[in-house]
């Protein structure tokens, strides 16, 4: 299901849009999960990075859509903004803050729908998958395609990727499970790594992007045979 957030200050078109929204679920057979937002700060306020897209007024009353966008984007470089905007030079400041495109109020259906079947059709070319780890003071969303590896800390797992590092509570097999039938395999009972990242394997070492982990003896050959199989065209 798709997560939608809608941020208009205007009830009337805050209806609208979601009334716009029930109307391409019918015609399209596609089901959105909706949250409605009245202001720019009241998203920016303990957001979540659980979107996919983001309609955002241009001109609120406290806080306006493109310092929220702004915001959204130190926290959530992946949800897809669109902005809603009775002005088109403003909706050109998008570009700054990575957005899709914008629709000019009064929002006809039309041009609305095509918006949205532009933004799910973008969703769709990234089929990425990702993972909502509990960081402190919220969630963090993760595209588990850019993840090395994630290391088991006590209580604690640490999760080494592209974007840096990250820290959360649980155990290495809860996040296991998390990640089942995606491409991770145990190298020792410490390490989860992801295949896809496997650069090369040296006797009982395997480089995992710029890091390099210890296969130990009981795992190396479920590991050898996980990794020999998604090379061989296994789970992507």
């Amino acid at each position: 299901m798709i997560r939608i957030a809608i941020v208009e200050d205007d009830r009337q078109v805050q209806a609208q849009l979601a009334d716009y929204i029930r109307r391409y679920e019918r015609q399209f057979g596609r089901m959105f999960e909706l949250s409605l937002f009245e202001d720019g700060d009241e998203i920016v306020s303990d957001y979540r990075a659980v979107y996919d897209i983001i309609l955002l007024d241009v001109q609120m009353r406290r806080m306006d859509g493109m310092a929220a966008a702004e915001r959204i984007r130190q926290m959530d470089k992946d949800v897809l903004l669109i902005f809603i905007t009775n002005m088109a030079q403003f909706a050109i400041r998008g570009y700054a803050v990575d957005a899709l495109d914008y629709v000019l109020k009064p929002v006809p259906y039309f041009a609305f729908s095509q918006q949205l079947q532009k933004a799910v059709a973008r969703l769709q070319a990234r089929q990425k998958t990702f993972l909502t780890v509990p960081v402190e003071g919220g969630l963090r969303r993760v595209n588990v395609a850019t993840l090395y590896y994630l290391e088991s800390d006590g209580h604690k797992v640490r999760l080494y990727g592209e974007d840096g590092e990250l820290t959360a509570p649980g155990t290495l097999k809860s996040f296991e499970e998390k990640l089942a039938g995606k491409p991770f395999a145990r190298c020792n009972s410490g390490y989860l790594v992801n295949l896809a990242q496997v650069l090369g394997v040296q006797q009982n070492t395997v480089q995992v992007g710029p890091y390099e982990l210890q296969i130990s003896r009981p795992k190396k050959k479920a590991f050898m045979e996980a990794l020999t199989d998604y090379i061989g065209g296994g789970v992507r």
